[in-house]
């Protein structure tokens, strides 16, 4: 837990302290409900519990808050699925699709992706900002991409898979996925819409049984 300690102007005293994990995770809750552009100052100190004076003290401004709250979320949420550790590439995108059905879904929290909320309702946040949502979402991507070219590696993934063009189709399927939780989709819902997205995974050739090589030989 860290404090911060922030003074209004005109007032004399003791500085107004207030926490600023707790802090972030309210703003990041309307954030995530309202999306960038419509979330007013209001909205965000009436959730934090604090004046104007003492967020631009302790954060700088609207933009700088969100920033702060995006690299929370991620902390918080985006990283709680260390997918990548999976044993193949095709167990990992699984293991992500599902996770992500999951938590888009989740009760405790807005439905859909703070992140692919913030893309749709950034269209005239600055050009910083912009940039720092897309270097994002291409980290996100990359970490797939280089998942699957490890499976390339590896003898999991067929030889020749285009790991760019399956890694942005999979990112594909996850912001459609984060668009129907934000329109109700069930969970169950999210689901098979992830298992039939497996099934488009490329396959490796499998090896012929034991019973079949006897009977080619025989």
């Amino acid at each position: 837990m860290k404090s911060i300690e922030t003074r209004s102007p005109g007032r004399r005293g003791r500085p107004r302290s207030f926490d600023r994990d707790a802090a972030l995770d309210a703003a990041m809750a309307v954030f995530w409900e309202k999306g960038y552009e419509a979330a007013s100052i209001s909205d965000l100190t009436a959730a934090m519990g604090i004046n104007p004076p003492s967020l631009y003290a302790a954060f700088g401004d609207k933009e700088q808050l969100f920033l702060a709250a995006v690299e929370r979320y991620q902390s918080a949420r985006g990283e709680s699925c260390p997918y990548c550790d999976e044993p193949t590439a095709r167990a990992a995108i699984e293991r992500l699709l599902q996770y992500m059905a999951r938590e888009l879904t989740e009760a405790g929290h807005p439905r859909g992706c703070m992140m692919m909320m913030a893309a749709a309702t950034a269209a005239n946040a600055s050009p910083r900002l912009q940039r720092v949502l897309a270097d994002k979402r291409a980290q996100a991507r990359e970490r797939m991409r280089a998942r699957i070219r490890k499976g390339v590696r590896e003898g999991d993934v067929p030889p020749g898979t285009d790991a760019t063009a399956l890694a942005d189709f999979y990112a594909t399927i996850i912001t459609g996925m984060s668009q129907q939780a934000r329109d109700g989709a069930s969970r169950k819902s999210l689901l098979a819409t992830a298992a039939q997205a497996m099934r488009l995974f490329p396959a490796t050739a499998s090896k012929p049984s034991a019973r079949r090589r006897e009977d080619v030989t025989a």
